[in-house]
């Protein structure tokens, strides 16, 4: 075991730091059973589990998952992360078709 569950089982009280992390988050219509909402609760609830700290949310609203085109959230977040200059050190999103 590593990290934070090693440190609870063998009785520390360190805490270690938060991992940063943002989460990604796309639907095609407001009718979708996984609305944005409901996929933030879920990486919300993991990240919590998991000693993740979500830094920010890459929204894209209204966007098919076949093309690039118009997701700008997503283009910013691969943006971020090609730089090499991103802040954080993990990417959540709730399932990979989205």
């Amino acid at each position: 075991m590593r990290g934070r569950e090693a440190n609870r089982e063998a009785g520390g009280s360190q805490s270690e730091p938060d991992v940063p992390a943002v989460a990604y988050v796309r639907m095609s219509t407001d009718h979708q059973k996984y609305s944005t909402e409901n996929q933030l609760d879920v990486i919300r609830s993991y990240a919590a589990a998991r000693g993740l700290q979500i830094l920010r949310i890459f929204e894209d609203s209204g966007r098919s998952g076949l093309r690039l085109d118009g997701r700008e959230a997503l283009q910013n977040l691969m943006g971020e992360v090609q730089s090499g200059l991103a802040d954080f050190k993990a990417i959540l999103v709730y399932d990979v078709s989205r």
